[in-house]
């Protein structure tokens, strides 16, 4: 029977996540806020009832996976287009000030410079999955600041990951090799020219399978989203591989389908899986990975500045950036608030720094409960800003 206890789990998170969804509605408040809390309640923190077995972890990183899709869908290619150098300044301000602040911090609370540096690494993060279904639920996401929020969370990315990759450089046996930095740079580009060139022909695969009649099938629509769903998920496996995150390589999806006839019918087909199950399972399992336990006095101190600086350093970072690229001060604190959740990208980072020796165990916790901290507050932030 143990093995199949992860379906009474499912059924749990799902039961809960939609009620606590309901909850947070009627205090005006986004649904990811209930879906969150509800991870909370049911991980180590309050009751323990879930265990974030490893089938819950896979069917969380769908979940993003699938929601970063349905934001491509959405977006504007000409917003997308309009918004390129400004979402570069807004992502390269939000990677400076957060990279110093975190390192500042920990060199007060007594790291080595090397470990000081990565914790800054693990600030400069964002994850925009909470961002995003945030805006769906507000109908913000379309529009200038949903626009520049999703272009500069992709060069954030594409910036994480060159430190990242310079860092455990730095961090393996030989010290720093240009070589393996060069080689990272090498993939990322080409993995965008695969997409790229791969996505034109793909793109026109769709447009003939939408026009397509087989006299031998009734409903011809039917296969249009499940053959997407398959293109994202390839993407977004393809992406894993050339070292850049997956949640980067469905959001291309997208927008390499944004434009096709039927785009309106795919997202209206795969917004249901989402809605009902895999979504809520990604929200929960963020909650569940929270554990407090063995945190001493100084690390608890420490875990609250860093939650306040992962805040303050995005707001500030990005909205400076967006003040700089023209946009009004109101927008620029939109945007700024759109960038602080670090979600599951922080979590990697975090876990790669262990396995490279370059962050200390005893910091985990405190990354968890920052990118909890700032998954919770992201959406409120948005709804304060958007509604005030």
């Amino acid at each position: 029977m143990e093995e199949y206890k992860f379906l009474l789990d499912l059924a749990i998170i799902l039961a809960l996540t939609k009620s606590f969804s309901l909850i947070s509605r009627k205090f005006n408040m986004p649904p990811v806020v209930g879906a969150l809390l509800a991870g909370i309640l049911l991980g180590p923190v309050v009751l323990n009832l879930v265990e974030p077995s490893d089938s819950i972890l896979n069917l969380a990183e769908v979940g993003v996976v699938v929601l970063m899709f349905e934001a491509g869908l959405e977006t504007d290619i000409d917003e997308l287009k309009e918004s390129g150098l400004p979402a570069f300044i807004i992502a390269l301000c939000g990677v400076v000030v957060p990279l110093i602040g975190g390192a500042v911090l920990a060199l007060v609370y007594g790291t080595e410079i090397l470990e000081a540096v990565f914790i800054g690494v693990i600030l400069t993060a964002t994850s925009v999955s909470i961002t995003v279904e945030a805006l769906q639920d507000m109908g913000k996401l379309k529009g200038p600041v949903g626009t520049a929020i999703l272009g500069a969370a992709i060069i954030d990315d594409i910036l994480g990951i060159i430190l990242l990759s310079i860092m455990t450089s730095i961090g393996g046996a030989g010290g720093f090799q240009i070589q393996s930095v060069l080689l990272i740079l090498g993939k990322m580009l080409a993995f965008f020219a695969i997409s790229g060139i791969g996505g034109i022909a793909v793109k026109k695969f769709f447009e003939w399978l939408s026009t397509y009649k087989d006299p031998g099938i009734q409903r011809h629509r039917r296969r249009v989203p499940v053959l997407a769903l398959s293109f994202c998920l390839a993407l977004a496996f393809l992406a894993e591989v050339f070292g850049i995150a997956d949640i980067t390589g469905a959001y291309l999806a997208g927008i390499i389908l944004c434009r096709l006839p039927e785009r309106f019918y795919i997202h209206r087909k795969i917004e249901v899986l989402s809605y009902m199950f895999i979504t809520p399972i990604f929200f929960a399992s963020i909650g569940l990975n929270v554990n407090v336990q063995g945190m001493g006095q100084s690390l608890i101190i420490f875990t609250i500045v860093l939650s306040v600086i992962a805040v303050l350093s995005k707001i500030i970072g990005c909205g400076v950036g967006a003040i700089f690229c023209k946009y009004g001060k109101r927008e620029s604190l939109q945007i700024g608030a759109g960038m602080v959740c670090r979600g599951e990208v922080a979590l990697i980072v975090a876990q790669k720094g262990i396995a490279m020796g370059l962050l200390s165990e005893a910091f985990f916790a405190p990354v968890v409960i920052m990118v909890l901290v700032t998954t919770l507050l992201a959406p409120i932030l948005l709804k304060l800003l958007f509604t005030s």
